[in-house]
């Protein structure tokens, strides 16, 4: 290192904390209210600093070098340290504080969660605002990502770091067109799903786990089921059976939405209904963040709205 601590900075600690955070200089000057250009500037003082280039270019991204990685969890560490040391993190007034929240979630609990909890946090942190992006596809981006976001939500069962809270359940539904050919008097067969073609979502690697719908069909012998479409989206397998002789196997709530835009019906099956339960997840150095904490809470509020409206439907 070329330069000793009295000669750097210390917004240079925020700025690679941002880089290491984020592994994009766009995405990293966003976060510290900074241009393009001066944050090329820190990135360049920082390499120096560190005789390390710390940030690579591999194709259209970014990736940390080796010794980056090993960096991001000190510079986290310290970061925290610091914060605590002045106080930033003592308290959290949501009728003052400018906040913004960053969430990531998939595109069906966004369709569930994101009305409610914008209304409720328009309602209680009229300062304060939210940051939604999607969730990582690996268990590996899934760890990074989570110490740089507030909350993540995604299903249980997938075996996921951090700590959780469950927000809303649901039960998965076998949509299929309404004039769909398997389809008898609205019911399909233990044969008519193994024989018929399904559309499958796999957005999230469940590792060596099996995931619960899975467990089912191979306990009711049809775990040779012919998948002709793959998404990586709960929210596109409506759009991708509808008008085909497919089925797929869907949240109620977000099955009911579509049947009557997409002209689909809710098949009844033997097999057994799956339940799915929404959690949020957070890094377990961020427990007791104030902000967090009233975030949390604040879902909970949804939570038992959204629970109280399925009783009543």
């Amino acid at each position: 290192m070329s330069e000793g601590l009295r000669d750097v900075d210390a917004n240079l600690l925020l700025s690679l904390h941002a880089l290491l955070e984020e592994r994009n200089l766009t995405r990293a000057g966003t976060r510290m209210t900074m241009s393009q250009p001066a944050m090329s500037g820190a990135l360049a003082r920082l390499r120096k600093h560190f005789d390390d280039e710390l940030l690579v270019r591999t194709g259209r991204g970014f990736e940390l070098t080796p010794y980056a990685e090993e960096l991001r969890p000190l510079v986290a560490e310290a970061i925290e340290a610091a914060e605590a040391l002045l106080g930033n993190e003592r308290e959290f007034d949501p009728t003052s504080s400018t906040k913004r929240f960053e969430v990531s979630m998939s595109e069906y609990a966004m369709t569930v969660l994101a009305e409610p909890l914008i209304r409720l946090l328009h309602e209680h942190a009229p300062g304060c605002s939210v940051s939604f992006d999607s969730v990582p596809a690996s268990r590996e981006q899934f760890e990074g990502q989570l110490m740089r976001r507030d909350l993540i939500v995604v299903p249980l069962g997938f075996d996921l770091p951090g700590r959780t809270q469950p927000i809303f359940t649901d039960e998965l539904a076998c949509v299929v067109a309404r004039d769909n050919s398997y389809l008898r008097d609205g019911a399909l067969t233990l044969e008519d799903l193994a024989a018929m073609p399904h559309a499958v979502a796999e957005f999230l690697s469940a590792g060596e786990q099996p995931r619960p719908l899975e467990v089912e069909v191979e306990q009711k012998g049809v775990a040779g089921r012919t998948v002709l479409v793959q998404v990586t989206s709960l929210l596109t397998l409506p759009f991708a059976v509808a008008g085909t002789d497919m089925c797929a196997f869907v949240p109620s709530r977000l099955a009911r939405r579509c049947l009557e835009p997409l002209d689909l019906v809710i098949a009844r099956t033997p097999i057994d209904p799956v339940q799915i339960t929404e959690a949020a997840h957070w890094h377990p150095r961020r427990a007791d963040d104030p902000a967090i904490v009233w975030l949390r809470r604040l879902l909970y509020d949804v939570a038992v709205d959204i629970e109280v409206e399925r009783d009543e439907s």
